[in-house]
C-alpha cells in the first residue's frame, strides 16, 4: 500500500488550484518587495497572478541576473532579504551565492527521500557535498524530515566510505548515481557485506544499465530533479512513470530562447517558480529541458509530472565565425504567423560552414523566407520547408552536426 509524506500529494486539481490561487500572489508580492525584482516586476499587479498561466507575461530570470546582481551590489544581489537572515550561504560555481535554512525542510527534499522509501528505520550515508555547495545539507535536511539518520559522508575516500557503511550497517545512499557504485565495488574487493537496500541519487545520469545492476544487488534506486537555487523540483516515485512536481513549485515548459509555453509532450526549457517565503524566484529558468507528461502517476499522485532531464536549452552556435542563438530562431518563427516551428543546422562542406533552416509551415516556397532569415540570423544559407510536425520533438532549436575530433 502506498503511503504519503503528506496530504498535498494525492489533492485534486481544484483544490491545488485553489491553493495556488492564494499562495502566488503574495509570493509575487514578496519579490515586488525585493530589489532585485524591482525593475522586472514594477507596476503588475500581484493579485493578477493566481496560476501557472497568468505567469507568462512576466519576464525569465535567468542564472546570469543573479550573478550579474550579485557582482553588482550585496551577496544575494537583491534576491532575497539580507544575508544575516538565513542560517547558511552556498557558493556555486560561477561563482553565484545561495541562501539556505535548516528549518523545517527548507529545500523540501523529505518529499523525494519518504517516495525513496526512506524512513525513521534507516540510516543514510549522505555522499552529497557538504563544503561551498548545498548538495550534503538540501538531503541532510530531507533526511531529518523523514526522521532518518545520517552518516555526512561527502565526497571521496571510497575505501573508509566501505567500511563505514559495513560497520554503521547503512541502509540508504545519497549521492550521485556513479558514486555508489565506486563504493559497492571497494567494498566486494574488502570484503565487506553492507545492507545498503535504497538509493536517493541526483546530479548526475542515472542510465537503465546502472540502476539495474543497484536492482540485482537488491537496491531500490530512484532519482530526483533539483539545483542549487531552488532545491527540490521533481521526484521519482516506485512507479518510476517520469518525475512528479514537488507541491512547493510551479513548473512551466517554454521554448527555449523565449518564455513562451509550448504544448503538453513538447520539448521545451524547464522554467520554475518557488513559492519558498524565504527566496521567492520568479520564473527562474534553469536551463535545462524537458516536457510534461499527460495523466496522473500510477502511485496515486496527482500533480504535473515532466519527463526528467533531456539536455541543456543553451543551444548558442557559431557559423560562419557568428553566433546564433536560440532567441533568434524564436524571432523568426515569430515573424511568420503561418510558420510552426524552424530549426537552424551547422554542417561543414569541405572545410566550410553551411547553414541549412529547416521550417515548418504549410507554404511551398523557401524563396519567401530568404529575406527574413539573413535579417534575423545575420546569415545566408539553404532553407527547407516541411511539413507541419516533421521537425523532431527533442527542443532542438540549432542543431550542430559538426565534428570536432
Amino acid at each position: 500500500m502506498t503511503t504519503y509524506f503528506d496530504a498535498l500529494e494525492t489533492r485534486t486539481a481544484d483544490e491545488r488550484a485553489a491553493s495556488l490561487a492564494s499562495a502566488l500572489p503574495a509570493q509575487i508580492k514578496r519579490a515586488q518587495d525585493l530589489p532585485g525584482y524591482g525593475q522586472a516586476l514594477a507596476g503588475v499587479e500581484s493579485g493578477s497572478f493566481t496560476s501557472a498561466d497568468t505567469l507568462t507575461v512576466l519576464p525569465l530570470t535567468r542564472k546570469s541576473d543573479l550573478t550579474t546582481a550579485q557582482g553588482a551590489g550585496s551577496p544575494l544581489g537583491g534576491y532575497a532579504g539580507p544575508l544575516a537572515g538565513f542560517d547558511h550561504v552556498f557558493q556555486s560555481p560561477g561563482p553565484i551565492y545561495e541562501p539556505g535554512n535548516v528549518t523545517d525542510d527548507w529545500w523540501r527534499f523529505g518529499r523525494f527521500l519518504h517516495a525513496a522509501g526512506i524512513g525513521s528505520d534507516d540510516i543514510v550515508q549522505n555522499c552529497f557535498g557538504y563544503h561551498l555547495t548545498p548538495a550534503g545539507m538540501m538531503f541532510e535536511s530531507g533526511a531529518r524530515a523523514v526522521g532518518a539518520t545520517v552518516l555526512p559522508a561527502g565526497t571521496g575516500q571510497t575505501e573508509l566510505q566501505a567500511r563505514a557503511a559495513h560497520h554503521l550497517g547503512i541502509t540508504a545512499y545519497a549521492g550521485t548515481p556513479d558514486y555508489l557504485n565506486v563504493i559497492l565495488e571497494k567494498a566486494d574487493d574488502l570484503g565487506l557485506d553492507l545492507k545498503i537496500t535504497k538509493a536517493a541519487v541526483s546530479g548526475g545520469a542515472l542510465f537503465p544499465s546502472l540502476r539495474q545492476a543497484y536492482a540485482d544487488r537488491g537496491i531500490a534506486c530512484l532519482q530526483c530533479y533539483a539545483t542549487a537555487d531552488l532545491g527540490h523540483i521533481a521526484y521519482e516515485s516506485p512507479a518510476m512513470e517520469g518525475m512528479i512536481i514537488d507541491e512547493g513549485v510551479i513548473v512551466e515548459i517554454v521554448r527555449p530562447g523565449t518564455g513562451d509555453p509550448v504544448p503538453a509532450g513538447e520539448v521545451g526549457e524547464i522554467v520554475v517558480t518557488t513559492l519558498n517565503p524565504d527566496y521567492p524566484l520568479i520564473r527562474f529558468a534553469t536551463g535545462d529541458m524537458s516536457a510534461v507528461m499527460e495523466g496522473e502517476s500510477p502511485c496515486g499522485r496527482t500533480n504535473l509530472r515532466i519527463k526528467g532531464w533531456m539536455g541543456r536549452a543553451d543551444q548558442t552556435t557559431k557559423i560562419k565565425g557568428m553566433f546564433v542563438r536560440p532567441e533568434q530562431v524564436a524571432d523568426l518563427v515569430a515573424r511568420h504567423s503561418e510558420i510552426t516551428r524552424a530549426r537552424v543546422i551547422a554542417a561543414r562542406d569541405g572545410e566550410m560552414d553551411v547553414m541549412t533552416v529547416r521550417i515548418e509551415t504549410k507554404v511551398d516556397d523557401p524563396a519567401l523566407y530568404e529575406e527574413a532569415v539573413a535579417d534575423v540570423l545575420k546569415l545566408r544559407g539553404t532553407i527547407e520547408v516541411v511539413a507541419p510536425g516533421s521537425l523532431p520533438n527533442d527542443g532542438l532549436v540549432i542543431e550542430d552536426t559538426r565534428s570536432y575530433d
